[in-house]
């Protein structure tokens, strides 16, 4: 059993990470910044935190996080103007490693996309600011002393999830959210994770078998 906190807890693989971390008999607590969620999350078994990432700062999030085995972050501006998506996508997500490393949380795991981190998306393309501020985070994330894994999964479906996926694919194509979810799951039980970016698609390796690869 591990106590497992979750930083963008209503998102939509969020939610499923919750549930399933949650039937497993992990603890997780889900940092939510709308109260009003709050219901969604505890459906899933997670205990629901209201706190919002954005505006704290590392001691604020090293108290969000204290005495935790591990940290997921799956929170993100969700497209909005490039000075939120910075704030969130890179600022939060950097202090957040920085309060982890403070607060003696070793594990961090963070939800990225099969592409990152790509500095080529033209300055004039809605999406320059979030690969930009993505690429930050991550390569960041690979410069600190937490064991740390980047999933990179491909273009995200609400397909049901198979269970299977394919780390080799050379460019990205659909998954499904619940197979994100899961690996996301897998990769926290799995040490052999640790230190690597995993990228992956729908495919036909079993999850447990692709994480536990290298």
């Amino acid at each position: 059993m591990a106590d497992i906190v979750i930083i963008g807890g209503h998102g939509k693989v969020a939610l499923r990470l919750e549930r399933l971390l949650s039937e497993r008999g992990d603890r997780v607590s889900a940092v939510i910044r709308n109260p009003d969620h709050a219901d969604d999350v505890a459906a899933t078994g997670a205990t629901p935190v209201v706190a919002d990432v954005e505006v704290l700062d590392v001691d604020g999030l090293v108290g969000l996080i204290s005495g935790a085995d591990a940290v997921v972050w799956s929170a993100g501006a969700g497209g909005g103007a490039p000075a939120r998506t910075m704030a969130v996508d890179r600022d939060a997500a950097i202090r957040a490693m920085a309060a982890a490393e403070r607060a003696g949380v070793r594990r961090f795991v963070m939800v990225s996309y099969f592409d990152s981190p790509d500095r080529s998306v033209p300055a004039d393309n809605p999406f320059r600011h979030y690969a930009e501020a993505k690429a930050d985070a991550d390569e960041h994330l690979a410069t600190t002393g937490l064991a740390w894994t980047i999933l990179g999964p491909g273009r995200l479906t609400d397909d049901p999830g198979t269970g299977a996926i394919d780390t080799g694919a050379a460019a990205s194509a659909a998954v499904s959210r619940d197979d994100v979810a899961a690996v996301a799951a897998a990769v926290l039980a799995d040490e052999r994770s640790v230190g690597r970016t995993i990228r992956f698609t729908a495919g036909s390796t079993p999850i447990a078998d692709a994480v536990a690869a290298g």
